[in-house]
């Protein structure tokens, strides 16, 4: 699972790290001259010190001449005793200003050096340096099928997080890959727990499940079958795809496997009135779950769509699913879209996703769509149905 997005996704943070390698050469070149310039300012600014420190120092020792020279005149004591203090608190300030250089001279000694460790150690990527970066992260996004509407938020995301703020430079490759996790993570839905749904809900709990043909829609409906099973739910499926040939008969050989009733019509018949004749049954026979299998045709598009909507309308479906191939990328992920503008799906099972090498699919329709990736197909057998967990797909995507 997603092997060529991770492969693209290595050269990509190669190429950046190397990008903003040459970038720190062109920063260490210019970091030289700031540092002479600095260098030369610090000598300025010493010279500058030590001659404020002679002045204080000359201010020192005409005091102290003035008060020996007033130890030498005849005049009233009193008079003598507060010119002497005065002088003394003279003193006293002139050795404090003297000790107020010595901590200013510290402090801008203090503050070149750290600017010069900073100017080693990190970077900032203003907005040329970010488009130049992202272009290559925006290709591979695209060639692995991703949604340009998710293209567009991961990079005003990362922008935010990166543009003109100060990097580490050596952490730069984990800095990008830290906020696409954060960003995937926001695009990507928490699935709803399907049988505690089920449990809570009146009987028979009704699903209709769509998608194109070929794409795993009734081996799905099979898979949920028997999860629902295993939970002791009992079922009943509904062949409400009466155009596709041999369609009935596919859907009567799973539910054979399983050991539960197809409700079923004639080739040509009313689908929606396969779905009533379920519900009805399940009714009668105390059956927990009706799943409803429909028409994928694409030939036919606003047919197919009335036709579903009609479906939708007789059954009240508790659940509409779409089921979508992930290797198809960004066909599953407008079909997603034309399904839930005019039906309104209420969740994705996407299927083939163990050979799904590139993710883009899987990626981009909770985003379109809004809604939650369920469960994803890995496999022929009933049992190949995994839960969809966004934070190990995440992990995958970056391992």
């Amino acid at each position: 699972m997603f092997k060529f997005l991770k492969e693209k996704l290595k050269n990509v943070f190669g190429k950046i790290k190397k990008d903003v390698e040459e970038k720190t050469e062109h920063d260490i070149e210019q970091l030289k001259e700031d540092e002479k310039k600095l260098e030369e300012n610090a000598e300025k600014e010493e010279k500058q010190l030590e001659e404020k420190k002679q002045k204080v120092v000359a201010e020192k020792d005409e005091k102290k001449r003035i008060l020996e020279e007033l130890k030498g005149i005849d005049v009233d004591k009193k008079e003598l005793k507060k010119e002497v203090k005065e002088i003394v608190e003279d003193e006293k300030e002139i050795e404090k200003k003297e000790v107020d250089v010595k901590e200013e001279e510290k402090k801008e000694k203090k503050g070149i050096f750290q600017l010069i460790k900073e100017k080693f150690t990190t970077t900032k990527l203003n907005e040329d340096d970010f488009e130049r970066l992202f272009e290559e992260l925006e290709k591979t996004l695209i060639e692995n099928n991703v949604a340009m509407s998710v293209i567009d938020q991961i990079k005003r995301k990362l922008g935010e997080e990166i543009i003109n703020k100060s990097i580490n430079k050596k952490e730069i490759e984990e800095k990008i890959k830290e906020v696409l996790k954060e960003i995937l993570s926001e695009i990507l839905i928490e699935p709803f727990d399907l049988i505690e749904r089920i449990n809570k809900s009146k009987k028979p709990f009704v699903i209709v499940f769509f998608g194109i043909n070929g794409g795993g829609k009734t081996t799905t409906i099979s898979k949920i079958v028997h999860l629902l099973q295993k939970n002791k739910l009992k079922c009943v499926l509904a062949a409400a795809d009466t155009f596709r040939a041999a369609s009935i008969e596919q859907l009567e050989k799973h539910a054979a496997n399983l050991g539960i009733n197809v409700i079923k019509h004639q080739y040509g018949a009313d689908p929606a009135a396969v779905a009533f004749d379920a519900i009805a049954h399940a009714k009668a026979a105390g059956k927990d779950v009706v799943l409803i299998d429909t028409a994928g045709r694409m030939h036919t598009k606003t047919d197919l769509m009335r036709e579903m909507e009609k479906i939708s309308r007789v059954s009240k479906p508790d659940l509409k699913i779409f089921v979508g191939e992930s290797i198809t990328g960004n066909d599953a992920v407008e079909q997603a879209q034309a399904f839930n503008k005019s039906i309104g799906i209420d969740a994705i099972i996407l299927t083939k996703a163990d050979v799904d090498e590139k993710g883009g699919a899987m990626i981009s329709v909770s985003k379109v769509t809004g809604k939650p990736i369920l469960f994803l197909g890995t496999g022929q057998k009933y049992g190949d149905l995994e839960l969809f967990d966004k934070k190990k797909i995440i992990d995958s995507i970056f391992s």
